[in-house]
């Protein structure tokens, strides 16, 4: 499976500039490649980002998630996500769960990971407990 340049491109800008609050990537079956399907902005919201994953199909996605430690202190964490409904087809769980580790290795800096199936296994409180 190969990873568009553009998947790269704009993760590190979301690690260095912190342009995007996250992206989502798809995998296009057909070019065989991963691309990048959607970009949130800063100013989105952790509700935007889980309207923005498909009820029925699979994707990738990263999540620049801040909190507040109970020292105050003002972070945030790098969330890759591994969507695979329990509704979409077969074949496409698989391609994806074969691809994800090759993926995520392209994208260095990522601190967390979380495998979701459906909203309540990415919801913010395991975000946050994910945290510490």
């Amino acid at each position: 499976m190969a990873v568009h340049d553009d998947c790269k491109l704009k993760f590190l800008e979301l690690k260095a500039k912190r342009t995007f609050r996250f992206i989502v990537f798809k995998i296009e079956e057909k070019q065989k490649q991963v691309i990048v399907e959607k970009l949130g902005e800063p100013s989105q919201t952790y509700e935007d980002f889980a309207a923005s994953l498909p009820a029925d199909e699979c994707r990738y996605a990263v999540y620049d998630f801040d909190f507040v430690t109970e020292e105050n202190c003002q972070k945030s964490r790098i969330f890759f996500i591994a969507w695979s409904p329990d509704t979409s087809r077969v074949r496409s769980k698989m391609i994806y769960a074969s691809s994800k580790d090759r993926f995520k290795r392209e994208l260095d800096g990522i601190q967390v990971e979380l495998q979701a199936t459906d909203p309540t296994e990415m919801g913010l409180d395991v975000f946050k407990s994910r945290c510490n």
